[in-house]
């Protein structure tokens, strides 16, 4: 398991003087001893380096945490083609109170988001198995993260988007102006992601 001052020390460009509980560093190493042994049988991530797996899933994650919600949040969310986790289960451990979906659509990486929730004991969460156009509800916050046929998916998530509410993208910055065209709207100027040369965080308010 990863050593969670270790943990500590890689989240801080993403999370700056956030202060984490020692049983949220313990969840984020129990997290990735998961992750990591699951990974040598089902594809999960293309990362195998810990310390790339936290700075990469865990901090962009959480970095995005921080700029959407207050850690006491109760929140509805909605984490759209979830694969491993990234960003809901971490923005549920940041901040506890979510009421978390987390919807993906492959049989292997859904099984392993249940034993995720179950090993760390988490509440408020279900995982939806299935594709994001047949799912029946909508949330305060949808968020998308590198996710395959992103044209299509991105109306999508939009759709699940509640009135008032937003919907987030974890993408690279020349996808911006592409979902700009496919959703019009109430864009937030994008956040560039720490780490990162490319990748930016962009919010899109529901009318």
């Amino acid at each position: 398991m990863v050593d969670v001052e270790r943990i500590s020390v890689l989240l801080r460009p993403y999370t700056g003087e956030q202060e984490w509980a020692p049983a949220q560093l313990d969840s984020i190493s129990i997290y990735i001893d998961i992750l990591t042994r699951w990974n040598e049988r089902t594809n999960l991530t293309s990362i195998r380096n810990p310390d790339e797996i936290v700075q990469r899933h865990f901090g962009e994650s959480l970095f995005a945490a921080i700029q959407l919600l207050p850690s006491d949040s109760k929140a509805t969310v909605i984490d759209v083609g979830s694969g491993a986790g990234f960003p809901g289960l971490p923005m549920k451990i940041y901040a506890p109170d979510l009421r978390l979906t987390l919807i993906e659509a492959h049989s292997k990486k859904n099984t392993f988001l249940r034993e995720v929730v179950r090993a760390l004991g988490l509440t408020g969460v279900e995982v939806s198995l299935g594709r994001a156009e047949h799912f029946n509800g909508k949330a305060e916050l949808v968020t998308l993260r590198a996710v395959e046929q992103f044209d299509t998916v991105l109306p999508i998530a939009g759709s699940l988007v509640d009135d008032g509410g937003r919907l987030a993208l974890m993408v690279g910055a020349g996808q911006v102006a592409t979902a700009q065209e496919i959703l019009p709207g109430a864009w937030t100027e994008p956040v560039p992601i720490p780490n990162s040369s490319a990748r930016v965080l962009a919010v899109r308010t529901s009318n």
